[in-house]
């Protein structure tokens, strides 16, 4: 039987120390957290551009909270859905393809596209030429066909009388970019641009000026700025590396690693397996990438718990949003009046009468449709409105007509001169839930959040060495 290639050796191969028992610093539900992950969470969350740093004991309560969450999506499951099996591999497999690269392998990569690069480029070399463009498009009428050929030609006579060439470019040139470095255009291969300007450019020599010629983007004139044949390998390499990394074709070589192993294993490895094993050797050898992975791991489960626990739930939930605004509502009050409605403006009087009939018995959210369908039902704009909570300030109509300050703003549409208002003025607090709802939402979401955690501390046994603890970034 064939053997695997040594691939799935490296796949398999794991660094492992000799065996230490790691300090337990907490047991949450039964499930041991070491010292090293402990640190490795709190130094992360608490490192260089953390402006509000929490202590040790501090980051204690947030740690154990984020654990009894994970707890509680591993006991409903949630792990085992295939959405998350999907998006955890995604996100792990985005860590372990790149270490399935090696040096080797990028620097190989380098010569073979450094190789196909010189079959393309072959005997005619490179060229650098700068040029001056008069666009055409091509379905321009006779009339400014002649119109471009002639400027075209102007243009060329001065240079022939002298005119600088780089000074030209920048002051005609159609091509905004080349124009700004004097019509100079990148180093240029063999069919990468239209054949008329290749033909053209490749026939001139470094110094030598064409005459103005058609491609499909209108005129050219090319100044030959300079030639060359491919430099050797070892003088382009650290730029094709570059490139390989900027690029991403580290991950396509990683790719075609992982699909040569499996094909190789002829059924009997897949990727899914191959990745799994990677995985966990990379786990077993450095620390921090387990962390990681299992930070990835709970993160992904913590986003789903949550979202089904206390996010969804509160955004949901319109009649608990309604309770606690009617029972928190004194913690809404503003400091300043509001103006709840709209600022409009019309062209005749009688719209002002009208837009008002519209909505009067309209909830305050359905306005905006009703007037839409009514006023301006098709590309016609009949009127024009701005609705929504108004403080001063916000609104120089509103300003001026129901705060009563006078505005020194210029009137927003001319079109339409007839300023009006419709709506109440909330002296001290919203009207409604849905009037602060962002900031309802938010206190629900933390209310739901709080109750939550306090039934998993009921829930699920804790246990803290505070002897341990002590020693966070104090050991040897």
């Amino acid at each position: 039987m064939r053997k695997l290639p040594l691939l799935v050796a490296i796949l398999l191969t794991a660094v492992v120390a000799m065996a230490q028992k790691e300090p337990i610093v907490m047991t949450v539900n039964g499930v041991p957290v070491t010292r090293s992950e402990f640190e490795y969470s709190y130094n992360k969350n608490n490192g260089e551009g953390i402006a509000d740093k929490l202590t040790v004991e501090e980051y204690v309560e947030l740690f154990v909270n984020y654990k009894l969450k994970v707890a509680a999506a591993l006991d409903a499951r949630l792990d085992t859905l295939s959405s998350f099996k999907e998006e955890y591999a995604m996100y792990r497999n985005q860590q372990v393809r790149p270490t399935l690269v090696t040096d080797a392998d990028v620097l190989e990569e380098a010569r073979r596209i450094y190789i196909d690069t010189k079959e393309m480029v072959g005997p005619r070399g490179l060229v650098r030429p700068a040029h001056i463009l008069i666009r055409l498009s091509t379905k321009a009428s006779v009339r400014e066909q002649e119109m471009a050929s002639l400027r075209a030609d102007s243009v060329y006579r001065a240079l022939l009388a002298g005119a600088d060439f780089a000074e030209m470019a920048g002051k005609v040139s159609q091509d905004p970019g080349s124009a700004r470095q004097g019509g100079l255009l990148p180093w240029m291969a063999p069919h990468q641009t239209f054949k008329e300007f290749e033909e053209v450019a490749y026939s001139l020599q470094k110094g030598e000026m064409s005459r103005p010629f058609l491609s499909p983007e209108g005129y050219h004139i090319v100044l030959m700025r300079d030639r060359k044949q491919l430099e050797p390998f070892d003088s382009l390499k650290e730029d094709i590396v570059y490139a390989i990394e900027q690029q991403g074709i580290r991950d396509a070589i990683a790719a075609q690693k992982v699909a040569q192993t499996v094909r190789d294993s002829k059924g009997t490895l897949t990727e899914a397996q191959l990745m799994d094993m990677r995985a966990d050797s990379l786990a077993t050898a450095d620390s921090d990438m387990k962390y990681l992975m299992q930070e990835y791991h709970d993160g992904l489960l913590l986003y789903e718990i949550s979202n089904q626990k206390v996010w969804k739930r509160a955004a949901e939930d319109e009649e608990g949003l309604r309770t606690w605004f009617r029972k928190h509502k004194k913690d809404y009050a503003w400091s300043e009046p509001r103006y709840k409605g709209m600022a409009y403006h019309v062209k005749t009087k009688s719209d002002v009468k009208a837009v008002r009939r519209c909505v009067k018995s309209l909830p305050f959210e359905q306005w905006e449709d009703a007037l839409r369908q009514t006023f301006n039902p098709d590309s016609v704009i009949r009127i024009r409105v701005e609705k929504g909570i108004f403080k001063l300030g916000d609104n120089p109509v509103v300003d001026q007509m129901v705060f009563k300050v006078r505005s020194h703003s210029q009137q927003v549409y001319p079109d339409y001169p007839i300023d009006a208002v419709f709506g109440k003025k909330l002296k001290k607090y919203p009207d409604d839930y849905t009037d602060v709802r962002e900031k309802v939402v938010e206190d629900y979401q933390d209310m739901l959040e709080s109750e939550w955690v306090a039934s998993l501390r009921r829930h699920y046994p804790v246990q803290i060495d505070y002897e341990v603890l002590k020693t966070i970034n104090q050991h040897p």
